[in-house]
């Protein structure tokens, strides 16, 4: 059986372009930077893992099941996600079944080849874990164990290994009505010298057609203490509730709907439709549609009055697979990217609220067709409009790299914010960043060599991707 393993070790120019000239830039843009605080502003790491130091059971719980990324190339052949523990915090999925997980996972390292995954999860193993053997059948109880005596220690609890990746700065995603108890913890823990920020992710209360909608707006009314029965009243529960998640650290929201329409019905039509959907009536998805525009059109009002960034990734097809959906619910791999419209659909926000100097939005975005044409210009005009990084399938190396090109000629790069992780596998947040600065670097490194870039320039402007950027757009502290 040893015979048979392969070792694992990690190219130090991994990523970095083949060219000598161009590689030897990008080798030294990378070393200024490699070693800079993570800062994380937007991703779902639940915050009770770090508020309570809440240990990681095993290998699969950590590695596997939080990694939709992961599981679903591994349902593309045929696994049933149950098999790796999907969905996450059951209660039912045994030691046993979780070493079994592992072993289906390195059956399948073969189908990983190419992928950004493949380069995280090679970094985690030989990064965090130490492991110096290829993922396969002969290795994985080899591998599991490994990790499992490593997660048994104090060292790889959740607040160490922020300490140890140097997160600085993370943000959670968090419903409206929560009471965010675990990031007060945080806040008043004096030892604890990271931060993690709560955002505020309110799309199903903007959604009237949902069976739920009107439960919602129920919890809405409790938790901000305002009526909820007209559509006044949902402005300002919103209202409430941002000031809330702002008071307690939070600096953006989370917006996701099928288009990034912004029209806003008159006030009239508002109110008559909100009252209908209020009444349990029910709306039609046209009046819905409506409804729903002109509620982010308030969002964009109440962030151009508050400050909070607002965030937006359109165009994904949610649980594209009903039965999947039926049977593990929600991010288990079954969302779909879709194309998007930008300049007609953002209009009439931008146009009410694009020049206001406390107003900023964000975009990411699947549609790679949309970039050069539509979000690059968008974000060299407006001050107020950023273009969010390649997200969600495009955050690969390629794909980065593409996005680089597209945006910079006019969008700059001083309208983007930042490498985003958009991720709840923990572990994986450092290898995805530094995803990003290795392939930033590396277009960096092609300016330089082009000569349409100085080498100082260069520096400033990759320090400025790792940290300016990040910490301005999401108004991070310094």
């Amino acid at each position: 059986m040893a015979s048979m393993t392969k070792p694992l070790t990690l190219n130090p120019d991994r990523l970095f372009p083949a060219e000598p000239q161009t590689r030897a830039v990008a080798r030294k843009l990378y070393e200024q930077i490699k070693d800079l605080p993570i800062l994380s502003p937007h991703g779902h790491v639940p915050p009770v893992w770090i508020a309570d130091d809440v240990p990681f059971p095993d290998p699969t719980n950590l590695l596997l099941t939080p990694d939709h990324y992961v599981n679903r190339i591994m349902h593309g052949q045929g696994v049933d996600l149950a098999d790796l523990g999907v969905p996450m915090g059951r209660d039912d999925f045994s030691e046993e079944q979780a070493r079994n997980a592992w072993r289906i996972f390195c059956k399948h390292w073969y189908l990983y080849r190419g992928t950004p995954m493949k380069f995280w999860m090679e970094a985690e193993l030989v990064e965090i874990f130490g492991v110096d053997v290829r993922p396969s059948e002969e290795t994985a109880d080899q591998i599991y164990d490994q990790i499992a005596e490593k997660l048994a220690t104090p060292e790889f609890r959740p607040r160490a290994l922020m300490d140890k990746f140097d997160i600085e700065f993370i943000a959670t995603t968090d419903d409206p009505v929560d009471s965010l108890e675990h990031h007060q913890k945080l806040a008043a823990d004096e030892s604890f010298t990271r931060t993690v920020a709560p955002t505020l992710r309110p799309d199903k209360y903007l959604e009237a057609a949902r069976p739920d909608w009107n439960a919602s707006m129920d919890a809405l009314a409790e938790a901000s203490g305002v009526d909820t029965g007209t559509f006044d009243g949902w402005v300002e529960a919103f209202r409430n509730r941002r000031l809330f998640f702002k008071e307690n650290g939070g600096t953006s929201t989370d917006h996701s709907h099928a288009d990034l329409g912004t029209q806003p019905l008159d006030k009239a039509d508002a109110d008559r439709i909100y009252a209908k959907a209020r009444s349990g009536e029910g709306v039609s998805k046209e009046e819905a549609d409506a409804l729903r525009r002109t509620f982010m059109f308030e969002q964009m009002r109440l962030a151009s009055e508050d400050g909070l960034v607002m965030t937006l990734h359109p165009a994904v097809y949610r649980n594209h697979n009903q039965p999947t959906f039926d049977r593990f619910g929600a991010d288990v791999g079954g969302d779909i990217p879709m194309a998007i419209e930008v300049v007609n659909a953002m209009q009439p926000g931008l146009n009410a609220f694009g020049l206001e100097p406390n107003f900023r939005v964000i975009l990411m975005t699947m549609d790679e067709t949309v970039i050069s044409r539509e979000v690059a210009p968008l974000c060299g005009f407006y001050p107020s409009f950023y273009a969010g990084p390649p997200w969600w399938f495009i955050d690969a190396p390629d794909a980065i790299k593409r996005w680089r090109t597209a945006m910079t000629e006019y969008g700059t790069f001083y309208k983007t914010c930042g490498f985003i992780d958009d991720t709840r596998a923990f572990m994986s947040i450092p290898a995805r960043h530094d995803v990003a600065r290795r392939v930033d670097v590396s277009y960096l490194a092609d300016l330089v060599t082009q000569g349409r870039l100085e080498i100082d320039e260069a520096e400033q402007t990759a320090f400025d991707l790792t940290s300016t950027l990040p910490r301005k757009a999401f108004n991070i502290p310094s």
